[in-house]
């Protein structure tokens, strides 16, 4: 918003209305969506035990923990030092973002870089899901869950374009609120992963709802423990 009135030289083109729209998508739009990735995730790492540990030491070598045992997030800079736990936030949400699809329609007739002819007003579905699922985008392991793939050869986070990494939308129509998700997300998952132990219980049947928003058909049941 202080971009908008910035270079529009215009502060009262930001309207009552605007601000009021905008705090609404980022209350409500991103509240079922991060929980719909966090238990993706958790179901994720409870499955693959050997990336929920990286993530725990990651916590504990980077994170200040007090006499008590627990740790405390005074700055958000903090965060950035979690590099695996981004990396696997980054996989929950190329393998099951929390918007599966998303449609378009040209307002004239438009080409695309494959060739198609759109007229105007065709929709044209851009499906997420199973463009974080194809070999032609991610590679032949494209189907793993391999935080690495977010980690560059320094160490630190690898910056991924917007059209290859779309769970946030891509180019101008981008999220508004992926640094605050991203920010919720780390949080969340460093004080559990920290404090908890996930077993996921057997024999539920794991399938995503046929939905809007990305989550489990029925639920994540899992065993909660306390790590001593």
């Amino acid at each position: 918003m202080k971009t908008l009135e910035d270079v529009s030289g215009a502060s009262d083109i930001v309207s009552n209305k605007i601000w009021r729209d905008t705090m609404f998508n980022f209350i409500f739009a991103g509240k079922d969506t991060i929980g719909a990735a966090l238990t993706w995730f958790f179901w994720l790492m409870a499955t693959n035990p050997v990336h929920e540990n990286k993530i725990r030491q990651e916590i504990i070598t980077n994170l200040h923990v007090n006499e008590e045992g627990v740790f405390n997030i005074t700055e958000v800079e903090e965060l950035n030092s979690l590099v695996y736990l981004h990396g696997a936030i980054c996989e929950t949400l190329r393998l099951f973002p929390p918007v599966p699809l998303q449609h378009k329609a040209p307002i004239e007739a438009d080409i695309l870089p494959s060739g198609h002819c759109l007229k105007p007003n065709t929709k044209t579905v851009i499906p997420f899901c199973s463009m974080g699922r194809m070999e032609q985008i991610w590679g032949e392991d494209c189907l793993e869950f391999k935080p690495e793939r977010w980690i560059s050869e320094r160490g630190g986070i690898k910056n991924v374009p917007s059209f290859k990494f779309t769970a946030f939308n891509a180019g101008p129509s981008s999220c508004l609120g992926k640094e605050m998700s991203f920010i919720q997300m780390k949080i969340v998952a460093a004080a559990v992963i920290y404090h908890f132990k996930f077993k996921v219980v057997e024999g539920q049947s794991i399938l995503p709802s046929n939905s809007v928003v990305l989550n489990m058909k029925h639920g994540l049941k899992v065993r909660v423990s306390r790590r001593a």
